[in-house]
């Protein structure tokens, strides 16, 4: 045992023994799978990706949307999470959504919603955050 790093019988050397216990390298499972693997391995994952200040906004605005269209009260911004320009946005939404679902159905209100809310909320945020404050 007085050998370090070297070579052991069968020409094994102590340290790629050691290396081979640490990783699990020429170990097997009850399959005859290694019994040691890493989560890289086996599963790779995408990363994850951001979402943009418009899809953001798109998507809340529009879900705020739906729920002032079917209850038919505004709520308060702020407990919305929505700025007061996101605000101003809902209201449009809500007014133009409202008429169409009277004339055309919730369908048709429903389609609305998305396309107003992305459309407006991709010209609010086209070159980037609004600036005026943090509730702008």
């Amino acid at each position: 045992m007085g050998r370090r790093g070297g070579t052991l019988p069968g020409g094994a050397t102590a340290l790629g023994i050691g290396l081979a216990l640490l990783t699990g390298c020429g170990t097997t499972g009850p399959t005859g799978t290694p019994a040691h693997t890493t989560a890289a391995s086996t599963s790779p994952s995408a990363s994850p990706s951001a979402t943009s200040d418009a899809a953001l906004c798109a998507a809340i605005v529009a879900h705020w949307s739906r729920e002032v269209l079917d209850s038919g009260t505004y709520g308060d911004y702020q407990s919305m999470g929505l700025s007061n320009g996101q605000y101003e946005i809902l209201r449009d939404v809500v007014d133009a959504a409202r008429a169409v679902r009277h004339r055309q159905g919730a369908a048709a209100a429903d389609q609305l919603i998305e396309r107003r809310s992305r459309a407006a909320c991709t010209g609010r945020y086209r070159d980037g955050a609004p600036t005026g404050g943090p509730w702008q």
